[in-house]
């Protein structure tokens, strides 16, 4: 077998192999238990999980040299080793694991999302890109000429496009002028290189674009199609040649880390060299997929469950940060954001909350909440890296290692909070991903210290109202409100008002609100 026929091999053997199991409903213990096998395909097909791990198999083999294992799965017990006078960790995973360079822009292509890209020069960040287009069906040639490359003299028509100079010259009316739109804007993978050294007018255009898939020059508009977008920048505090603005940079999705290249692998770049090979130009045919295949792609990831008792830890999660008691009076706008638009300084209204157990309290960690968004975005991507390990439903551990680099540049860290000054946490103000994944853990402790998964009384309620309220009487209405007038009369004996119990009542004041506008209709008919 020759050099070019070894970078090209695809291993017949699965990727991911596992014992098929019958169908069956979905059990608590499968949170930390292992996965459901996916209804096989036809004979002799592949199956599109399969093949989107053979790609991810081929590019950390063969393309991209990215031998780092930081998204960590255990199949059972894994070994544990520390290093210096520091205790350095080391875990030798047991279960299949991946690297998030590798990975993560391969998700990123299956759910047609926006991909950031972060690093030194030189790590790869747009050959990663590029490989992503490749796989999507364009051509190197295409997928080269096609990357907008940022730079301090971007104008909005080097990004979209120039008016035709024939109809300037002619035309009575804007509805005249026709627009020589750039190719890229019709390409199903997106890729901005440095995107931070575009002008502030021009990233302005691109968001458009980013965010609602048209172009719009001259009142004349370019409808694009989904696409999986790839960003670049050199770092990810939002500097470069210019600030990216916070509407553009709220619309990427994940934020993925070019870690550094580890010399004790040159021998591989060596035999590269000798042999001429370029990866970019050596994708296996087998692993293009087609426009048809990327949506059913799509599709397929959509259609993953998310079980409630999963969806309750997200929920409790994310119920911890936007909570500010002393933001206002009335209970919905205690938030941070209430605080972001009045402009008073943060830790002025921080410093009268003395009463607070500041160590311990995940919410005074963070200078904002989670917006509907990037909630949004956590779903589809849990939902992505369950998909692409061969499962029907979403466990534990994929939300555990998927939302770090989704909330990397969600989450603001507040390098006030007496968290950071605690031994041995001095290294999460610079690790988001650790710090963010420490944070769900923390999370998941309260939330079983208070057995939420056994005594939720707002699920109850919850349950009872989603059953619908024709033929509920008004005796029966009357008897629910009470119920929730009970329970908050309740939490009122506890002496401190977290986030979550903040969203708690909030949603309970919701169902009574329902039903009392209900009991005003009943009564109307009497």
């Amino acid at each position: 077998m020759g050099l070019l026929d070894l970078f090209q091999k695809i291993s017949e053997s699965p990727t991911n192999p596992r014992p098929v199991k019958g169908g069956r409903a979905f059990d608590v213990a499968d949170l930390y238990s292992g996965p459901l096998a996916q209804p096989q395909p036809a004979a002799g097909a592949i199956a599109l999980d399969e093949k989107l791990r053979q790609a991810y198999f081929w590019i950390v083999n063969h393309a991209i040299i990215s031998p780092w294992y930081d998204i960590e799965y255990r199949d059972g017990a894994a070994p544990e080793f520390s290093f210096g006078d520091q205790k350095s960790k080391l875990v030798l995973p047991s279960g299949q694991s991946y690297s998030s360079f590798v990975l993560l822009p391969l998700l990123n292509l299956a759910v047609r999302r926006r991909c950031l890209l972060v690093g030194g020069p030189g790590r790869g960040k747009t050959a990663s890109a590029i490989l992503m287009g490749l796989l999507a069906g364009y051509s190197l040639q295409e997928v080269k000429r096609a990357i907008q490359h940022g730079q301090p003299q971007m104008t909005i028509t080097d990004l979209l496009g120039n008016p035709l100079p024939s109809d300037l010259v002619n035309a009575t009316s804007m509805d005249g002028i026709r627009i020589a739109w750039r190719r890229w804007l019709g390409m199903r993978v997106k890729i901005i290189d440095e995107y931070n050294r575009i002008p502030t007018r021009t990233q302005s255009a691109l968001l458009t674009v980013m965010a609602d898939n048209y172009a719009e020059l001259l009142d004349q508009i370019y409808e694009c199609p989904e696409a999986a977008w790839y960003l670049t920048a050199n770092d990810d505090a939002g500097g470069g040649t210019y600030q990216v603005i916070e509407a553009l940079r709220d619309r990427i999705d994940v934020v993925v880390k070019a870690l550094h290249f580890n010399p004790r692998f040159l021998g591989e770049l060596l035999a590269r060299i000798e042999a001429g090979i370029k990866p970019e130009e050596i994708v296996p045919a087998q692993l293009i997929f087609s426009e048809a295949e990327l949506d059913a792609m799509n599709a397929a990831i959509l259609a993953v469950k998310i079980p409630d008792p999963l969806r309750r830890r997200i929920e409790h999660f994310a119920s911890q940060f936007e909570f500010f008691e002393f933001a206002a009076e009335q209970m919905e706008y205690k938030t941070k954001d209430t605080v972001k638009l009045s402009g008073i300084d943060f830790q002025l209204l921080e410093a009268l909350d003395t009463g607070k157990d500041r160590g311990n309290d995940l919410g005074d960690q963070t200078r904002n909440g989670l917006s509907v968004r990037a909630l949004m975005t956590v779903l589809i991507y849990v939902k992505a890296m369950a998909w692409f390990r061969g499962d029907e439903f979403v466990t534990l551990e994929d939300i555990r290692q998927i939302l770090p680099f989704v909330l990397h540049d969600k989450l603001v860290p507040n390098p006030d909070a007496p968290f950071f000054e605690q031994k041995g946490n001095a290294s999460y103000r610079v690790d988001r991903i650790g710090w963010i994944r420490r944070l769900f853990d923390l999370s998941c402790q309260e939330y079983e210290r208070i057995r939420l998964d056994r005594n939720d009384p707002v699920v109850q309620f919850d349950a009872e109202l989603a059953q619908g309220l024709e033929g509920v009487s008004e005796t029966e209405v009357r008897k629910r409100m009470a119920a929730i007038e009970h329970t908050l009369s309740d939490w009122q004996r506890e002496r401190k008002l977290t986030g979550p119990r903040a969203d708690d009542i909030l949603k309970l004041k919701s169902l009574h609100q329902r039903y009392a506008n209900y009991l005003r209709w009943l009564t109307s008919q009497t």
